[in-house]
């Protein structure tokens, strides 16, 4: 599983914190992390609304499998990425958290909050969020005599994002202010991560065209 983890402006400053939490889980199961937002509060500028469309592009283009992300409340952050076809992403405070989203409704991202609540033993409480989210195999649900209606009502879930947002996924991209786009895939971590994972031509086309 190759991961992804993007910081926005407002919490670059932690995101040394984060990645070495996620690297020490993921260490554990080989599996690669792509620090591709900003790592510090000098990097180049992104907001959660940023994080949403490089989300998108990475998991539909299939050049990374899982996604961390988050801002200050992670409010923003969770609506910003659920906008986007292709992305189902949770909301995660604590471990509980984490394990239910990854057993009930099998996303592909969690976005968390790095201000609100970040006191204390925050960096054990991430740590113990990606032990949860990681363990396992996904989508066998919680109670297990629930896994049945959880699985279905999932792929239900699934079914009405995709009705809803009927157009091809790059005219979703092409309706964005071209300069958000832009600066959402600016970096140059982002761009490493993108063009040597990428399964999808069509979408690479695009980002060497908007860069371009």
């Amino acid at each position: 599983m190759k991961i992804a983890l993007m910081m926005e402006n407002s919490q670059a400053a932690k995101n040394a914190i984060i990645l070495k939490e996620l690297n020490a889980v993921a260490g554990e199961k080989e599996y690669p992390v792509y620090n591709v937002g900003m790592s510090d509060e000098q990097d180049h500028h992104l907001t959660y609304i940023h994080l949403g469309i490089m989300a998108s592009i990475l998991l539909n283009s299939k050049a990374v499998d899982f996604v961390v992300a988050g801002c200050g409340t992670g409010q923003g952050a969770l609506m910003s990425l659920n906008l986007h076809p292709g992305v189902i992403c949770g909301y995660c405070i604590d471990p509980a958290d984490a394990f239910l989203f990854a057993q009930i409704n099998n996303g592909n991202a969690l976005s968390l909050p790095f201000a609100k609540g970040f006191g204390w033993g925050a960096e054990l409480n991430v740590r113990f969020i990606f032990e949860k989210a990681f363990a396992g195999e996904k989508g066998q649900g919680y109670p297990a005599d629930r896994k049945e209606p959880q699985v279905r009502n999932a792929g239900i879930l699934n079914q009405v994002k995709a009705a809803i947002v009927k157009e091809n996924y790059l005219d979703t991209l092409r309706a964005i202010d071209k300069e958000l786009v832009k600066t959402a895939v600016s970096g140059e971590r982002f761009q490493k991560c993108f063009f040597e994972n990428s399964q999808n031509k069509e979408i690479e086309s695009f980002v060497r065209e908007i860069l371009a």
